[in-house]
């Protein structure tokens, strides 16, 4: 990536993590907008994961799930061992992470927030999360998203 990378790709690249950017074309707003990114990118849309920040009893925590499916908010809850989780308003998600809806990452965000990656995502030698801007995904490997992001694993997706 030439230029100023986002604070996901600079820390990818400070860490030395191998790791490819593929830029796309879909708009934030369109219906099925995960499995238009996948087709975008010419990709199984299993392993495009969608980073939603929630809220678990109080706590902002970030669930990575993949685009095919929803999340479970009570598998969420249970993976991090609170009672209940909903979705972040989106302005606290937004200034939590220091990316804009639709470009969050779980990566190289100014506070590191819980996170809790699908556990589907283990079964890929590579998956794809937003490099933090809207047009612009990460490929890496699930094990260093993991490292990078101090995650647990979890069956999270539901449908």
């Amino acid at each position: 990536m030439t230029g100023r990378g986002t604070p996901a790709t600079v820390l990818l690249a400070k860490r030395n993590i191998s790791h490819r950017t593929h830029p796309y074309d879909v708009s934030a707003e369109s219906p099925n907008y995960g499995a238009l990114v996948a087709a975008a990118l010419g990709v199984s849309p299993e392993r495009v994961f969608k980073t939603l920040v929630t809220e678990v009893d109080g706590s902002l925590t970030v669930a990575v799930v993949p685009v095919t499916g929803e999340l479970d908010l009570k598998a969420l809850a249970a993976a991090v061992g609170g009672k209940r989780a909903t979705l972040a308003e989106r302005g606290a998600a937004e200034r939590a992470t220091g990316y804009v809806r639709g470009g969050i990452s779980p990566l190289g965000q100014p506070k590191r927030l819980p996170t809790v990656l699908d556990s589907s995502a283990l079964a890929h030698a590579t998956v794809y999360v937003s490099a933090g801007r809207r047009g612009l995904q990460v490929e890496l490997a699930p094990a260093d998203l993991v490292a990078l992001t101090g995650a647990r694993t979890a069956p999270l997706a539901a449908g």
